[in-house]
């Protein structure tokens, strides 16, 4: 398997911090045949880019979504269960699906977990509409390899609206192919579930309404004992599932294409990576963590983007509150503190 040239726990960048101990000053860059890298300020298009061919079902899919989540201006949908259904949800199905399971977990295998829960949050993951485990980790996967270089598949060096929704709607033939999938993600596709997904990909839509439908009933059968069957519960079900499932569907779709756009335009970077990533607050704010995204492209393979004090990780945390369960181990720790290990364990040799 022909595996993307993540950063090793051996290999780290160069810290652009002249105070910082913790990071050795030995740079470390991939080599790239392409146009882009650190030092561009625009790319084109990847190679395979057919502007001429538009997934229509992306389009209407997308489109549609947007447009019923207006429905939370209309004053009848409105409701305080609601909002806190939007909140709830971004942590249990936005958090944990996406930046938790499908990126730090299978993406980067930062920690392990038994194999009946990493199926379970792959589950969850599937019901924010953001495709199969196997397309999501070889996309990713290629991002890494190729950042901001031509066939990254979503640099804002193209533009903006490419990073940040357009290239899931333009047809891209160097991604959209089953091969991709194998080179990039063949450790995911070895798990049956996995690829039966891959395989039956509408199931993952079937999951994705499932969980919306059901959702919608038990808050309507909540609503009902409540306030009995009539108008009210009805109305507060709706606004639930206008809230909670249509509004943070398309929240945690822009919180997602927020990591890829503004993670490579806005903010500062503690390290002298080949690319554009940076530390932006207000995506890390609205991503619980994911915004510290020049950490996590210098030291990959760690579970956590907090490296420093105040760089606060929540999507972390609930990692180590999974470990405290016993539904966590072999956490990868930051760079500095594995540097630290292999210290102390080179230092008990002598």
């Amino acid at each position: 398997m022909n595996q993307p040239s993540t950063l090793s726990p051996d290999t780290e960048p160069q810290s652009t911090d002249t105070n910082s101990s913790d990071v050795s000053s030995a740079k470390s860059r991939k080599k790239h045949s392409g146009v882009g890298g650190r030092d561009a300020t625009s790319i084109p298009l990847p190679e395979k880019v057919n502007r001429k061919r538009i997934y229509y079902s992306y389009c209407l899919s997308i489109g549609a979504f947007h447009i019923a989540a207006l429905l939370i201006f209309v004053p009848w949908f409105f409701s305080w269960s609601g909002v806190a259904a939007l909140v709830i949800g971004t942590y249990l199905f936005g958090a944990i699906g996406i930046p938790i399971c499908y990126h730090r977990l299978l993406t980067h295998r930062s920690f392990k977990t038994p194999k009946w829960f990493e199926r379970v949050l792959v589950t969850i993951a599937l019901c924010n509409g953001q495709e199969t485990p196997a397309r999501w980790v070889a996309w990713h996967r290629l991002h890494h390899h190729e950042s901001d270089h031509q066939e990254d598949p979503h640099s804002p060096l193209v533009n903006f609206f490419w990073s940040h929704f357009e290239w899931l709607i333009i047809e891209n033939k160097g991604t959209d192919k089953f091969d991709l999938y194998k080179k990039y993600a063949k450790d995911i596709l070895q798990d049956p579930y996995y690829m039966w997904l891959e395989k039956n990909t509408y199931m993952g839509v079937v999951i994705f309404l499932a969980h919306g439908l059901l959702i919608y009933l038990l808050a309507f059968i909540g609503a009902s004992l409540y306030y009995g069957l009539g108008m009210e519960a009805f109305q507060l079900a709706s606004s639930i599932f206008v809230w909670g499932v249509v509004a943070r569907v398309v929240w945690v779709w822009h919180i997602t294409w927020s990591v890829n756009s503004l993670s490579h335009m806005f903010g500062y970077r503690n390290y002298d990576t080949d690319d554009h990533s940076r530390n932006n607050w207000f995506v890390a704010l609205i991503a619980s963590g994911e915004g510290w995204h020049n950490n996590h492209h210098a030291d990959q393979s760690a579970a956590t983007v907090q490296h420093k004090w105040w760089e606060i990780d929540v999507n972390y945390y609930i990692i180590k509150g999974f470990q405290l369960v016993g539904l966590a181990s072999n956490i990868v720790p930051p760079m500095h503190k594995r540097k630290a290990a292999r210290a102390k364990e080179l230092a008990s040799q002598d």
